[in-house]
């Protein structure tokens, strides 16, 4: 529901998106292409963590300091949810 929100696009929208997807490709076909994707998702996925791991042993064997990024997240986090805090106020009035 959280990337509806995000995406701004209602129950209608998506019952009709479904709607066109099933008479272009048909009802048999369709759990074959969702199979594809979320394998593809997560290869993708799955790369994307293989290539965050090999810069962080990159990164320790060159003797840097990798714990700059983890304080980045942290205050990234906070400020987060600083933001949602304020905007739950806003939108509740």
């Amino acid at each position: 529901m959280h990337s509806l929100l995000v995406l701004f696009i209602s129950g209608a929208e998506i019952f009709f998106i479904m709607f066109i997807v099933v008479m272009v490709f048909g009802a048999d076909k369709i759990p074959g292409i969702a199979k594809g994707l979320g394998k593809g998702m997560r290869q993708l996925k799955d790369a994307t963590e293989d290539i965050k791991q090999e810069i962080q042993k990159s990164a320790e064997k060159q003797g840097i300091d990798t714990s700059i990024a983890d304080d980045i997240k942290d205050e990234m986090k906070k400020v987060k949810k600083n933001i949602e805090d304020v905007s739950g106020t806003i939108k509740r009035k």
